[in-house]
């Protein structure tokens, strides 16, 4: 397997994850990634880790790391470890994610890490049920394809994130032109 910048990259930020938040188990794991990948594109027209995220009913899934975590590629079983821990009385299970090497930021850029920082430090004690929610917010990127276009399962374009941002600025531009109109009368 071609070990790739991008795929360095995922593997630290799970390494990141799991050690700076709490209770970081798949659903979390899978929601940071998202935020991460999806800010970090806001700001600079690429993700971090290179990852295409599906619209499914719990939220934005990286599909390709959802399949991966059954069976690790040797670069992932090498530096994360995967396990599968029954709660609720056997009748669940949740993922126990654990780092096999220490964390390195070597491979990111000093926006990358700010941004991984400040999710962590956002999200520290956030439950996965409230991740979902937070992912679940009207007109952002995963309501955008799985709600207002019906599809269900399909790829979330990084492009949503954009569109939101641009609007937001917009509606920033004319708030500030409307205070200073106020000021002139």
């Amino acid at each position: 397997m071609l070990i790739t910048h991008e795929r360095e990259k995922l593997i630290q930020a799970i390494i990141f994850f799991v050690n700076n938040t709490r209770h970081c188990h798949k659903v979390k794991l899978f929601k940071l990634l998202y935020f991460l990948d999806f800010e970090h594109f806001k700001v600079t027209g690429r993700s971090v880790t290179a990852m295409d995220y599906s619209a499914w009913p719990m939220g934005p899934v990286p599909v390709d790391l959802y399949a991966e975590i059954d069976l690790p590629q040797p670069d992932m079983a090498a530096s994360v470890e995967f396990n599968q821990t029954p709660i609720r009385g056997g009748r669940q299970v949740m993922l126990d994610i654990q780092p096999r090497i220490p964390f390195s930021s070597k491979n990111f850029t000093k926006r990358e890490l700010s941004i991984m920082t400040q999710l962590a430090n956002e999200y520290a004690n956030t439950s996965a049920d409230d991740m979902i929610e937070a992912t679940h917010l009207e007109n952002m990127p995963w309501d955008k394809v799985y709600n207002q276009e019906g599809a269900k399962n399909q790829r979330i374009p990084y492009e949503l994130a954009l569109r939101s941002q641009e609007a937001e600025a917009l509606l920033r531009v004319a708030s500030e032109r409307r205070e200073l109109m106020e000021q002139l009368r």
